[in-house]
């Protein structure tokens, strides 16, 4: 997401490379840390047997938020949930610095520098 246009399933990333220089831009690009922090996908089967599958957006020991990849969230309490499982790899991918050539890093990084300086507010010119 880009000045709230966009997905959902990602952070917005306006203001991201605002604080970074362009190596470190790109390092997070092609070798990213792995958190825990990061939205991980699930399934939840409810003992109904009515199934939900998005991100986890809040778990807790009682209940989990689900969002569908249609935007719509699900309050789920774990006792309705018969079994929750987790996706084994992460949402975004972790191999972009062997899927993008070096003109498409670049032009990537470029893009998340200039939407910074887009975002920032303009001088008002005095009449």
């Amino acid at each position: 997401m880009v000045a709230g246009q966009g997905g959902f399933a990602g952070s917005d990333l306006s203001t991201y490379a605002q604080a970074l220089t362009a190596s470190a831009v790109r390092n997070a690009i092609t070798d990213p840390t792995p958190s825990n922090a990061r939205a991980r996908m699930a399934v939840a089967t409810a003992r109904d047997g009515q199934r939900f599958a998005g991100l986890i957006r809040n778990e807790d020991n009682f209940s989990v938020q689900m969002q569908s990849p249609d935007g719509t969230f699900h309050l789920l309490l774990k006792t309705d949930v018969e079994k929750l499982e987790y996706e084994p790899s992460p949402l975004m991918p972790t191999n972009y610095g062997e899927i993008l050539t070096r003109q498409e890093l670049d032009d990537l990084v470029g893009y998340l520098q200039s939407i910074v300086e887009n975002a920032k507010p303009q001088p008002q010119k005095e009449d």
